[in-house]
This record gives C-alpha cells, structure tokens and sequence, in this order.
C-alpha cells in the first residue's frame, strides 16, 4: 500500500463512526446503511486528491458523505423501490429511552433530506458557521431553518 492509501485508510477509520451516522440517518436498514457508506468511500476516495485543506477534514467528510446520502435518497424516491426488509428494529422497544429515540428517528425521517442533513449536524453539535459551510448556506439561514425544523418536528 503506498502512502496516500495508507493516509486515506488511517483517515477513513478516525471518521468512520461519523460517515456511518450521516448514514444512518437516511435509512436503518443494516444493508442499505453499509451500501450508503460503500458509496461514501468511493466518493470520497475520488475526491480525495482534490480536498485542498481550506476546511476542516471532518467538514469536508460531512459534506461528501452528506451529499451522497442526499443524492442516492433522491434517486431511490425517484424511483419509489421499497426497501426489502421493511420494521428492521435496531433498538430494544422495552427500553422507554429508545422509545423516545425511535419515535425522534421516525420523525427526522419523514423531514426534507436536506432538513435532516441540517438536524443531524446540529444534534452532532456542531455550530452553525460548521453547518452553513457544509451545507452552502448562510449561517441566518442554518438558524432560521433549525428554528423552523423544531415547530416542525412538535407539530408530528
């Protein structure tokens, strides 16, 4: 392995639990999550010469991997496919914690995909100059959405 693809491995496992979130947020199928970061990793391994440090190696993670989510939900919905193994739990129904958690799941879910990208960097706590920079949109607006993203979320 020469050095870049010992670099990008070493990189990869720091950020992995980070793309596997991002992940997560657009489906909880187990197969369909390790498809979504298989793709991840190709993009972000094509990107990967390009990345030129002018932001944070975590931001730039953030945003392929967030795009990519974005970009195969679009094309799944476009194409209305059903997912295979539909009520896959991955949490303990007994559990009155992941029960809230769950139903805070659900609800996300059923938000915008870009809405959802927003919640998911504002729950990762990250600020909002880190959410406008990944998301490409003004920090007013990161704030504006989030504010109109919560009423959204109580009105569920």
């Amino acid at each position: 392995m020469d050095n870049k693809e010992t670099e990008f491995s070493r990189i990869i496992r720091e950020q992995k639990a980070t793309i596997y979130t991002v992940c997560y947020m657009f489906s909880k199928d187990k197969e369909e999550v390790d498809d979504l970061f298989q793709e991840v990793l190709v993009r972000l391994w094509q990107g990967y010469d390009s990345f030129q440090g002018k932001s944070d190696l975590r931001t730039w993670i953030y945003k392929v991997s967030l795009n990519t989510c974005i970009s195969i939900d679009r094309k799944k919905k476009r194409r209305k496919a059903q997912p295979l193994l539909e009520g896959v739990d991955l949490f303990d129904k007994n559990d009155a914690d992941n029960r809230q958690t769950d139903l805070l799941h659900e609800r996300i879910g059923r938000l915008q995909a870009f809405d959802r990208a927003i919640v998911l960097l504002w729950l990762e706590d990250m600020s909002y100059e880190e959410i406008a920079q990944i998301v490409g949109i003004s920090v007013k607006n990161v704030s504006v959405r989030l504010y109109r993203i919560k009423e959204q979320l109580k009105q569920m």
